[in-house]
């Protein structure tokens, strides 16, 4: 409305003023009364708020020559008695010419003991006969700009009042008011702000090192957390529909594009245990990236470290562990080209942005180690000692060819907290605003001024911030500019360059940032995929998932949710430990040796879905002096194994003296690491003895013996036959019967051993035949149980 409407039951200002005059005439003698009592508060502030004020608009938020102010919201009586002849009025307070009294100002925005300022009169304000208790009224009150007796340029106190009277004080006085403040800047600035305002666009760790089998590699994700954000209405959803339309630097982690391009295809959900389920937001994950390709054309965009890694655990905790700063090297270098392959646009890499911009020398080393040359910092850890009067330029120099961007921490944390609330977020805006325009007026120099917000707003921050910016770029103060032309400006010679020392380091951050620990468990982690590598014939389908599934176990997003970094570390790492295991080798067991020489076989097993090589397999005896391998105390043979498949590795023994040795097979990448667990087992070896052998050889002599003694006797008897043919025996008998030397009428002498004394190398040699085998020996190569697809959650490599 213009001016307050004569609502039915209302009364009118005239009738108000009979009423007001009335009850001031009714209440003179307790006046009079009370003015003979101690000095006690004015009448119009009695004590705190009966009833509150809350603002739901404030429009426009910074108003130019020629314009109305529209003012909505709500007034709700807190007491326990109806306030009668109830209005709500408008009230323009004092010039605030400093930063500091704006900040003085806004905590007492409520406080009915500081100056009230004049109301602006009852043309412009809204009756109410009567506000009930508990009950909240839907107020609106509009007064064109001309009307408010604005002076000149700059920051004015403005309050909505609402004022009556109750049973227990009969006399109109001010029972609540909520202040906040009016920019105004009658016409354009002769010197205009040149303003950078970041826009992040950061989300927490949503996918896994897990990957499924096949060729594409279905990715996992932690939760469905990432759809939520990006479906319509979301947090990011609407970060990007606000920010298309805002003159804004972009600043974006390049893990958020990896993973919602990785939802535009097959995904899948981590369950409980092994198990997962299918993701079905490719549609909203496609129309995202979509509008997101359109916000950034042509815009600046600056694309963070992958991950976006904690700059200041890393600094503080990581640098004593071994190749930490390497991972954000990696991350550094994959920014880039995830940006291009996702977006299409080419990001500036040259920015690292520290936790809340607070920095110290170890930061800021570490910032720029991995080739960022400026530093986001925040004015309230780079402060001002220099005595200035004003709010410096962003960029300094702080040595080594590195600038610190300096962002203004008063309108950087402008929008944090609940902003849930309407009355909270208008009174946000109107405090940013009331701060810049104060800021442009303090000096007639032309400055840069940066402002960094928290990484992730929430949906509400996220709306007030963009009206504050659109505030901005319609008012008549500011002007946008990037935020690489912001680092190129002349810096002020007058601002600080001194980066402050460790000490001064907040300690609610430093709380908050990964420990020691979690960094020996990425270097731990960064091992084990190093030595796994190397045997693989395609290291890319593992190296690059748990490469930057280890980037995210750096993230800035892990503070304030240690258990979850923790479960996450321990996920990344115990699934590599899964897919090194499932390339190991069989257990054996107790293998004999009937002989001086054997073949020993040991088997190998692939489980993953690609091929295994670089590995070398040796078998090494525990007693070289009983049992030699190959002719050595150990000997080693290269392995190389299709994947799904098993290969049987068989290494030649020689037998030196009997009995049990221990024998232990160990795998080893050709750079001599040992490869997952050893196996060992007994070789027992039962070799003939010098006495088994006479024994033997006697027993062939012996039967040597009987058959030339056999051979004699029936050469005699078939000579007596031949002679008796020419002519009969006297006696008229048969011939003898041929001596028996032994059972059954044989010639063979009872009991002896007929078996061939020969060793089975020495049978070999004389049949030209190779070692034998040991019976349990498998074949050479065996093909997969199942030529099946494999099943979700089956051990593969990713």
């Amino acid at each position: 409305m213009a001016e307050a409407a004569d609502f039915q039951g209302t009364p009118s200002p005239a009738r108000r003023w009979l009423r007001r005059t009335g009850a001031l005439l009714a209440g003179a003698p307790l006046l009079a009364g009370l003015m003979q009592l101690p000095a006690a508060a004015p009448a119009q502030a009695a004590g705190s708020d009966t009833v509150s004020v809350a603002l739901d608009s404030l429009s426009p938020s910074a108003p130019s020559d020629g314009d109305t102010l529209t003012v909505s919201g709500t007034v709700t009586n807190n007491g326990k008695q109806a306030v009668t002849d109830a209005h709500v009025g408008l009230r323009v307070g004092g010039l605030l010419s400093t930063r500091s009294a704006i900040d003085t100002a806004a905590q007492h925005s409520d406080d009915l003991q500081t100056s009230l300022g004049t109301e602006v009169g009852d043309k412009y304000a809204e009756d109410f006969d009567s506000l009930s208790p508990g009950v909240a009224e839907h107020f609106s009150v509009s007064v064109p700009v001309d009307k408010l007796d604005l002076g000149q340029d700059g920051v004015y106190q403005f309050g909505v009042s609402v004022s009556g009277q109750t049973s227990a004080q009969q006399w109109d006085q001010v029972l609540g008011i909520q202040r906040t403040f009016l920019p105004w800047q009658s016409s354009e600035a002769d010197t205009k702000t040149k303003t950078t305002y970041l826009w992040p666009l950061i989300s927490t760790v949503h996918v896994t090192a897990r990957t499924g089998a096949g060729e594409l590699q279905t990715p996992v994700f932690l939760n469905d957390d990432l759809a939520k954000e990006i479906s319509p209405g979301g947090r990011l959803a609407q970060m990007l529909a606000l920010g298309k339309d805002l003159d804004v630097t972009w600043v974006i982690d390049p893990d958020l594009l990896a993973s919602v391009d990785a939802m535009t295809r097959n995904y899948r959900i981590q369950g409980a245990g092994d198990s997962t389920t299918a993701g079905t937001h490719q549609a909203v994950a496609k129309q995202f990236l979509s509008d997101l390709q359109d916000a950034v054309a042509d815009r600046e965009v600056v694309a963070l470290p992958f991950a976006d890694p904690d700059l200041a655990s890393l600094a503080h905790n990581g640098t004593s562990v071994t190749g930490s700063l390497s991972h954000l090297k990696d991350a550094t270098d994959v920014a880039a080209t995830t940006v291009r392959t996702v977006l299409h646009v080419t990001a500036d890499t040259d920015f690292a942005w520290p936790v809340e911009g607070a920095v110290d020398p170890s930061i800021i080393k570490v910032a720029t180690s991995a080739g960022a040359d400026k530093v986001i910092a925040r004015s309230d850890s780079l402060q001002e000692t220099g005595g200035l009067t004003y709010t410096p330029s962003a960029a300094r120099p702080i040595g080594g060819g590195t600038t610190a961007v300096v962002a203004d921490a008063r309108l950087s944390t402008a929008f944090e907290g609940d902003l849930t609330n309407a009355d909270s977020a208008v009174l946000s805006v109107q405090k940013f605003l009331a701060q810049s325009l104060a800021l442009n007026t303090q000096t007639g120099k032309q400055r840069s001024i940066v402002i960094a917000p928290q990484r992730m707003p929430s949906a509400s921050q996220a709306q007030a911030m963009a009206t504050a910016i659109t505030a901005l770029q319609d008012g008549n103060w500011s002007q946008f500019q990037d935020l690489a032309s912001a680092a190129k400006d002349k810096p002020d010679p007058g601002a600080t360059t001194k980066i402050p020392s460790s000490s001064a380091y907040p300690s609610s951050l430093r709380k908050q940032e990964l420990p020691r620990t979690a960094f020996e468990q990425i270097a731990r982690t960064q091992d084990k995929l190093d030595n796994f590598q190397v045997i693989l014939t395609d290291e890319s389908r593992v190296v690059t998932p748990f490469g930057r599934a280890i980037n995210r176990e750096m993230s800035t997003s892990w503070r304030g949710h240690g258990s979850e970094a923790d479960t996450f570390r321990t996920g990344v790492e115990t699934w590599l430990d899964d897919l090194i295991g499932q390339v190991k080798l069989i257990d054996k067991s107790e293998t004999k040796l009937s002989g001086r020489s054997a073949t020993i076989p040991v088997t190998v097993q692939n489980n993953l879905v690609q091929g295994v090589d670089h590995l070398v397999l040796r078998l090494t005896s525990s007693m070289p002096t009983r049992l030699e391998i190959g002719g050595k105390p150990y000997y080693e043979q290269p392995v190389e194994v299709s994947g799904g498949h098993s290969q049987s590795v068989k290494f030649s023994t020689s037998a030196n003296a009997n009995g049990r040795v221990e024998v232990t097979a160990q795998l080893y990448t050709e750079d001599g690491q040992e490869y997952g667990d050893p196996v060992k087992f007994d070789v027992k070896v039962t070799e003939v003895t010098p006495t088994v052998m006479l024994v033997i050889g006697g027993g062939v002599l012996l039967l040597v013996l009987a058959g030339f003694r056999m051979y004699t006797h029936r050469k005699r008897a078939t000579a007596r036959q031949a002679e008796e043919s020419d002519g009969p025996d006297e006696a008229g008998a048969a011939p003898d019967a041929p001596e028996s030397d032994g059972p059954e009428g044989t010639d063979e002498p009872e009991n002896r051993d007929t078996r061939d004394d020969r060793l089975p190398q020495e049978s070999a040699a004389r049949s030209g035949e190779e070692d034998p085998e040991q019976p349990s020996d498998p074949t050479p190569d065996t093909a997969p149980e199942s030529a099946d697809p494999s099943e979700t959650g089956e051990r593969v490599d990713r």
